[in-house]
């Protein structure tokens, strides 16, 4: 029986594009076959540094060519990966670590490839906000990626505010230096939510904490810790629906829809009892 090339690709068997490769977060290990297999086929590796990529593929035997490409020299090497692409050519953008683009630079290289008609491919593996997401204990059928907060606490009031309101479990990316501080504040303006603190994930010293916000602000363990952190939010209680907020969410969705519907609409997304809902959407539409 013939193998079928889509499931199970001969090493260096790659189409010309550019290729969006995740890598380990930690261990070496957590790499998929396919990921090297593209690392060994193409042309060129985008990374943000070239020790950090360096090593990754000399721990897998791989050796290819290294360009570095971060947030300082994107765009004066973005043109001659372009050009490269135009030619028919096959390069991998990797990051540090974890999934190319999260927190990383390179959305304006894919954007400006696909514009050009250039096939962009997503190799898909590792990502540090998913697996922390993951052990995390918390809601995963909504979440919201926020990155690194603003260095100063006025920033970072500003967009925990901004935030507050959003009914998904909230992730974000810290540095041990403001960890305390950045915990400190997020209490600040998230109040008491259950919250996580991830470090060091898939490494040796891997560490998950659970607690409320003001108890991981007091935690001697999250001042200054050492290696990569992720920080997740537990959503916010949903604010009880007001008669004003009933009457316009209805009157917006019998716009739309019969009676029944827009008060099925109207009763899940407010957390209200349909059949009072139903029975005011009547009212609304013999008015």
């Amino acid at each position: 029986m013939s193998r079928d090339p889509s499931i199970t690709p001969a090493p260096n068997a790659i189409a010309p594009g550019l290729y969006l490769v995740a890598t380990p977060i930690g261990n070496l290990r957590d790499i998929t076959l396919r990921a090297l297999d593209v690392l060994a086929g193409v042309d060129l590796v985008l990374c943000e540094d070239t020790r950090v990529g360096g090593k990754l593929l000399a721990a897998h035997g791989i050796d290819a060519p290294l360009q570095r490409y971060d947030e300082h020299a994107a765009a004066r090497v973005r043109p001659k990966v372009l050009a490269t692409l135009a030619a028919g050519g096959k390069v991998a953008l990797i990051s540090d670590a974890g999934t190319p683009l999260i927190s990383d630079p390179g959305f304006r290289l894919v954007r400006e490839a696909a514009a050009a008609d250039a096939p962009v491919f997503p190799i898909p593996g590792p990502s540090a906000c998913l697996a922390a997401l993951t052990v995390g204990g918390l809601p995963t059928d909504r979440f919201l990626f926020a990155g690194f907060p603003p260095p100063r606490m006025a920033g970072r009031r500003a967009l925990f505010e901004e935030l507050a309101p959003i009914r998904a479990t909230l992730i974000f990316y810290e540095s041990g230096p403001r960890l305390k501080d950045s915990l400190a504040d997020m209490a600040a303006a998230f109040g008491p939510r259950e919250a996580v603190v991830a470090r060091e994930l898939t490494k040796r010293y891997e560490t998950v904490i659970r607690a409320p916000l003001p108890d991981l602000a007091a935690d001697p363990a999250c001042e200054s810790p050492k290696g990569e952190i992720v920080v997740l939010v537990a959503p916010g209680a949903q604010a009880a629906a007001t008669p004003k907020d009933v009457e316009a969410a209805l009157t917006e969705a019998l716009s739309r829809a019969s009676p029944a519907k827009a008060a099925s609409e109207v009763a899940k997304a407010l957390g209200l009892s349909r059949r009072d809902i139903y029975a005011r959407a009547l009212a609304i539409k013999s008015d």
